[in-house]
């Protein structure tokens, strides 16, 4: 590979200092983070997270190059795309589409793919082409191929991997179904959040192979990253989360929310009233934590919605993506949380046995759960495969 990028500069060698004492750049792939810094495949025009300010803001390489890098040599995951490229201006826009992940996110899946010098490796998701570029380091030339659904994205990166010199693939389209074109591969690792496994994906990987992404489910953005190992046969892929994360979504399986106006048609006092003893705290828990991935893995087909906290009160919010059920938690300050839920299902009363279920477990965290997929669909577990169940 060949670069003009800086070397040894004091914000890149102090991202990568903390990221090794943190364990998530393991020593195995300090070379390649050397060798390929994050700031040589970004956009003059970035917003990154701004973890003071909380939110994402416009850096603009040409105005401030010294804040752009410092942004650049930092662990926060940073948008390059809104709105799927309709969008203009440099204020940022409604939704981020494309994006260069927390340098701390990308080395700890890295390491769950246990890529090896000379593996094949299918990419799903390749946005700015960093994570590309630093397994086609590791793996070598022509190991890597990388899929990208959005044309401007692919394109950037074509462009991007011609003035590296790299010989690895950049292909546009649509990676749901893998790209049969290059398999068998060794590795597939996506850079999207999943809501059902592409079996095409475990198709295209050798047996013993490794498979490498976030998956969740519709009840929440909270995802886990999924290593599954291809059985012997081919027939299946099975393996435990590894830890959570929360990612842009496949396009194919964006979820697209339904109007709270066709479900609660009037007051929501027209819902069945009871009361919970669950508090808010236990149930909402913080934004990271094991709650709302583990309530989707018990609660199929809802998506819950946690409102703003307004004097004290702070509803949330069930629907059913079966049919127009849905229910309400109010939990209020001082108070026990008032529910209410109409229709078929009875929402809360399965979101509240799930809670009592993985209370029950221990209050297990996404590493003790695992998913196993087949031609048939996908199954998850708690601590042991064979005790599944469909979801």
């Amino acid at each position: 590979m060949t670069t003009n990028a800086p070397q040894e500069r004091p914000g890149l060698d102090g991202l990568g200092r903390a990221l090794m004492s943190s364990g998530a750049l393991s020593p195995d792939w300090a070379p390649s983070y050397a060798a390929v810094p994050r700031s040589t495949v970004l956009p003059e025009l970035m917003w990154p997270f701004d973890m003071e300010a909380g939110r994402s803001v416009a850096v603009s390489r040409a105005d401030d190059p010294d804040k752009w890098q410092e942004f650049a040599d930092s662990d926060v995951p940073i948008v390059t795309q809104w709105d799927d490229g309709k969008h203009t201006g440099t204020a940022p826009g409604r939704v981020p589409t494309s994006s260069a992940s927390m340098p701390s996110v990308v080395f700890r899946m890295l390491q769950d793919l246990a890529l090896q010098p000379g593996h094949k490796v299918l990419e799903i998701g390749t946005a700015t082409a960093w994570n590309a570029l630093l397994m086609a380091h590791r793996a070598g030339p022509g190991c890597v191929t990388t899929v990208e659904v959005d044309r401007a994205v692919a394109t950037a990166a074509m462009a991007t991997v011609e003035r590296w010199g790299v010989p690895l693939q950049v292909v546009h389209g649509d990676g749901f179904q893998g790209y049969p074109d290059g398999a068998p591969y060794d590795r597939v690792i996506a850079t999207c959040g999943l809501r059902s496994f592409p079996f095409a994906w475990v198709e295209q990987c050798r047996p013993g192979g490794v498979l490498v992404a976030p998956w969740g489910t519709h009840y929440s953005n909270a995802d886990a990253v999924a290593r599954l190992v291809v059985a012997p046969d081919g027939a299946s892929a099975s393996g435990r989360f590894t830890g959570p994360v929360e990612f842009m979504k496949l396009r194919s399986q964006r979820f697209v929310p339904r109007a709270h106006s066709e479900y609660v048609t009037g007051s929501v006092a027209e819902g069945v009233e009871s009361a919970t003893t669950i508090t808010e705290a236990e149930f909402v828990g913080a934004q990271f934590g094991p709650e709302r991935f583990a309530m989707g893995l018990r609660v199929p087909r809802c998506s819950c919605i946690v409102a703003k906290k307004h004097e004290g009160a702070l509803p949330v919010w069930f629907y059913s993506l079966d049919d127009r059920s849905w229910a309400c938690c109010m939990f209020r300050d001082g108070d026990i949380a008032r529910v209410w839920q109409s229709g078929a299902r009875r929402m809360w009363d399965e979101v509240e046995a799930a809670f009592r279920w993985w209370d029950g477990h221990g209050r297990p965290d996404p590493s003790r759960f695992g998913l196993t997929v087949t031609a048939d669909g996908e199954r998850v577990w708690l601590d042991d495969p064979a005790d599944s169940w469909a979801l």
